[in-house]
């Protein structure tokens, strides 16, 4: 089996460790001094990474960017009930796009 890990670029990692905690309770386990974090509570490990302005590869000049889905990875949490976790969401600053 291969382990998997899952890597979030984050513009604050305090903030968004607060977020994954009040909506899925996450907990934090490992810090990576000041650019990242590891969240464990999911059947894989999330990093939180500090956002950076550096190119994504030594191989590519394209900078990063952080527009709405700017990379075809996206996260797919399983939950229970739906509404009250979008609920939690909303309350910990997660946006509803659309009910």
């Amino acid at each position: 089996m291969i382990d998997l890990l899952v890597n979030l670029d984050v513009d604050d990692l305090d903030k968004a460790a607060r977020f994954y905690s009040a909506v899925f309770g996450l907990r934090v386990g490992r810090r990576l001094g000041a650019v990242g974090l590891e969240m464990l509570g999911c059947s894989s490990p999330i990093y939180l990474l500090k956002r950076s302005a550096t190119p994504p590869a030594e191989t590519t000049s394209q900078p990063r960017t952080y527009q709405r889905h700017w990379t075809p990875v996206h996260l797919d949490f399983v939950v229970d009930e739906l509404e009250s976790v979008v609920e939690r969401a909303v309350l910990a600053g997660g946006f509803l796009e659309k009910p």
